[in-house]
């Protein structure tokens, strides 16, 4: 990474409390934490907190880079013009002395700017830089790279060392014994070993693969290694797993849109293996070290792919492809072309590794 460093870089002298606007989706926010961790290398010893989503902000709860998570809550109270300067005076409140913006829009360099925090840094995008007295300039290098990289050049550009870590997640005891009273309320009492599937995708269709092909997997995992499968997302992909659940032959349990974020991580660390569309559900999962086989279309792999050494990508190149469309004019030929038999046996060598962990 080369980025262009900032003509404040790493001048910490005076910083004791930092804001930290965390990108606003699952996935991002987890492609945050390497970032995220050379800031805590490079302020050991000050007060970090992040400014976040409420649907994203159970990624930080006990997590050991963070002392504070703080809502936007927007839509709520937080919402339009007056919403926006009641955060400014919450934030201002708590007297941060840096805010450093995962966080692209000028919306965000605005309500650092509100909120009187003295240094704001982030990206000289979105026509924002004059709301910034630290602006990095980004590279073409670091727009074509993988979005890991985008966060950590950030920080590189503000002096914070760059640390050669993927993405990880705090599993605390209490999300790991709430797990388990949910899955003997399932009737699964951990004899089974466990394979959680992803088949929904926010972004659109595009990057979803067939839920009846997802359907032949747990039925091969049920028959070949005795694995119950589980269903992990939000509640916008019910349909997706209802599909899924009636196509399959052996018995599936849904958790779309009945956990917290806090309960889905709690389960999917118990998964042995996790399958997935590009989501963030996928990041979550390699961030957890669980294995994961990922399974691409439309999106690029190189930009957003899961990062991890348990972890295998699965697609087909197709001339359009990636093309990073929500829907495909083309007939989803990249999806259409990966097989069952193809992530299966991507399945098949992580089961394996995963046995032998």
């Amino acid at each position: 990474m080369n980025p262009a460093r900032s003509p404040f870089a790493g001048d910490f002298q005076g910083i004791r409390r930092v804001l930290v606007r965390m990108a606003n989706w699952i996935g991002d926010a987890v492609m945050t934490l390497p970032a995220l961790a050379s800031i805590r290398e490079g302020l050991p010893n000050r007060h970090i907190a992040v400014l976040t989503k409420p649907w994203v902000a159970d990624l930080f709860s006990g997590h050991p880079l963070i002392d504070e998570v703080i809502l936007y809550e927007s839509p709520g109270i937080h919402e339009g013009v007056r919403g926006k300067w009641r955060l400014a005076r919450e934030l201002k409140q708590k007297q941060f002395d840096l805010a450093i913006l995962f966080q692209n829009a000028f919306e965000a360099a605005l309500i650092a700017f509100l909120a009187g925090v003295p240094r704001r840094a982030g990206y000289n995008t979105d026509a924002r830089g004059i709301l910034l007295t630290q602006a990095v300039a980004v590279n073409g290098k670091v727009k074509k790279g993988h979005q890991v990289d985008y966060y950590r050049a950030l920080t590189a550009g503000l002096g914070f060392e760059s640390l050669p870590v993927a993405p990880s997640l705090a599993l605390t005891k209490s999300r790991l014994e709430e797990s388990e009273r949910i899955l003997k309320s399932r009737g699964l009492n951990g004899e089974e070993p466990l394979i959680g599937l992803a088949p929904g995708a926010t972004y659109g269709p595009a990057k979803q693969w067939f839920p009846e092909r997802f359907s032949a997997l747990a039925d091969r995992f049920s028959r070949n290694w005795g694995a119950r499968t589980l269903v992990f997302g939000s509640s916008g992909d019910r349909d997706t797993a209802s599909l899924l659940r009636k196509s399959a032959r052996t018995e599936v349990s849904d958790f779309t849109g009945q956990t917290t974020l806090s309960q889905a991580i709690g389960l999917i660390a118990r998964c042995r293996l996790f399958v997935s569309n590009d989501s963030g559900l996928m990041h979550l999962a390699a961030a957890l070290g669980v294995p994961v086989v990922a399974i691409f279309g439309s999106t690029d792999p190189v930009r957003t792919g899961p990062l991890g050494r348990n972890c295998r990508v699965v697609r087909r190149p197709v001339p359009c492809a990636p093309c990073l469309k929500t829907h495909c004019p083309e007939g989803l030929e990249c999806l259409e072309k990966i097989t069952v038999d193809a992530v299966y046996e991507a399945a098949r060598g992580l089961w394996g590794d995963a046995g032998r962990a």
